[in-house]
């Protein structure tokens, strides 16, 4: 019988970590974008309203 090749399994387990972390810091990096152009989008309303006011 053959012996089990314990390196090979651990890594996949490490690349399979890798990839896990990669998609988690691309959704933060996504979720960061969008929050700033939401924040940019109402902004500049908010600045003309303010204006307009004075």
């Amino acid at each position: 019988m053959a012996k089990t090749n314990y390196s090979y399994q651990k890594r996949g387990r490490e690349i399979e970590k890798q990839k896990k972390q990669e998609e988690k810091r691309q959704k933060k990096l996504n979720k960061k974008k969008e929050e700033e152009e939401e924040a940019k989008v109402s902004s500049p309303q908010l600045g003309d309203s303010e204006s307009s006011s004075e």
